[in-house]
């Protein structure tokens, strides 16, 4: 990460894997997503519990990551132009709670392409908008308050798709991002293809103890079938 550190004008890209994230999307229905892949991680790559989405929702996909300057956060528009459909834009802006860098129109512009809604380590606005036009977004804080891009023009100083932290976990560009009413889980992408088939086998084996309780177990009867609940 040091050219992201020394020059935030830094643009590189990654190959996507559609068969690898058709796998993430069979789970993301399953209830409770989140907290499946937080499990089968052992508890790893789970988001501070701050970040939290605008309204209800659940997304995955891989991650393009935003490196904003702190204390200086612009609109990070390039990202739309870098993403490709299916991408989660995933934005370290510092944590700020004042500054929006993300809103209504961008989320529409955001949505034309394909991209399936943004992760933030600071804040976003317009959510009545961006429920209307069902684009999700995560963040610690929602304020009306924009960047300095509408009066200024200026897009710069980002990087995009370098290593970056949000909610207090390293992303990288490619990691599978999961995301939905509790939160926000990264799975790496060189683990990615075994922990999606760990979190399919749990959300099975789930499904499983649902129907169970549904038709009155015990306690008792649910950990000696299954061992845990």
């Amino acid at each position: 990460m040091p050219e992201a550190l020394n020059d935030l004008r830094v643009f590189n890209d990654f190959e996507r894997n559609p068969d690898l994230l058709a796998k993430f999307d069979k789970v993301i229905q399953a209830y409770s997503a989140a907290a499946i892949f937080a499990d089968v991680q052992y508890r790893t790559g789970v988001m501070d519990s701050g970040i939290k989405p605008a309204f209800r929702s659940k997304i995955t996909g891989q991650a393009v990551t935003v490196q904003l300057s702190k204390g200086d956060l612009v609109d990070p528009l390039r990202a739309l132009e870098m993403s490709q459909p299916n991408d989660v834009i995933v934005v370290d802006a510092g944590g700020d709670l004042n500054t929006s860098v993300c809103g209504g129109l961008m989320g529409g512009l955001a949505q034309n392409r394909g991209i399936r809604g943004m992760i933030v380590d600071g804040a976003g606005r317009d959510t009545d908008e961006l429920e209307d036009i069902n684009w999700p977004i995560w963040t610690r804080a929602i304020t009306p308050r924009g960047t300095h891009t509408m009066f200024s023009g200026r897009k710069e100083e980002l990087s995009i798709n370098v290593p970056i932290a949000c909610g207090g976990v390293v992303v990288n560009p490619g990691d599978f991002i999961v995301a939905d009413l509790m939160g926000v889980v990264v799975v790496p992408l060189e683990i990615a293809e075994g922990v999606v088939k760990l979190a399919q086998e749990q959300a099975d084996r789930e499904e499983e103890t649902r129907k169970w309780v549904a038709n009155g177990k015990t306690i008792e009867d649910l950990l000696n079938e299954f061992g845990r609940i």
